[in-house]
């Protein structure tokens, strides 16, 4: 249990990352679907969807917002060109993880159109996502058991830098 207390005057309790910063962790959902974030600073991520509903498809430099809730217990949100939104609660030494999925209507429809290598088709994705439709929005909550965490360092760039479809066999079936 932790003793860090806070008050209406000073709500934000000590923002310390170091635990999630500079690590790459693989879980799976209760759905089964598989991901993998790599946290690259405290600002950036990169991730890869291993399976699911857009399994297949993978993002470097999603700006995101990151804090630390509490000791070993973090928040990463963001929002996508696709227009989907994000939020995932990280517990890594409880090998904990909740993530809420926002899809907008479209992503819930046809998948597939993002089922790629972002970064290089964000005019594309902005594009789908203006032409919609958006609502009604598709949410999945579901929580997730982290198979593999480890620390790889910050902005390295190697991490993350090919599609899950060309890993090594077994590569997101690895664990610690």
């Amino acid at each position: 249990m932790s003793t860090i207390t806070t008050s209406v005057a000073q709500p934000v309790p000590p923002q310390d990352l170091d635990g999630i910063v500079g690590h790459r962790f693989i879980y799976t959902y209760a759905n089964g679907w598989q991901y993998e974030m790599y946290v690259k600073n405290a600002t950036t991520i990169d991730y890869r969807i291993h399976t699911g509903v857009v399994g297949g498809r993978w993002v470097k430099d999603q700006e995101v917002d990151l804090v630390a809730l509490d000791d070993d217990v973090y928040k990463v949100s963001w929002n996508e060109p696709t227009g989907t939104s994000v939020v995932v609660n990280v517990l890594p030494g409880r090998r904990r993880l909740h993530g809420t999925i926002f899809f907008p209507k479209w992503v819930e429809d046809d998948g597939s159109k993002t089922v790629l290598f972002q970064n290089d088709h964000l005019d594309e994705m902005r594009r789908f996502r203006d032409e919609g439709p958006t609502y009604p929005i598709y949410v999945v909550p579901e929580f997730a058991h982290i198979t593999l965490f480890e620390h790889v360092g910050t902005d390295d760039e190697s991490v993350i830098s090919v599609a899950p479809g060309d890993l090594p066999e077994g590569f997101a079936d690895r664990t610690n």
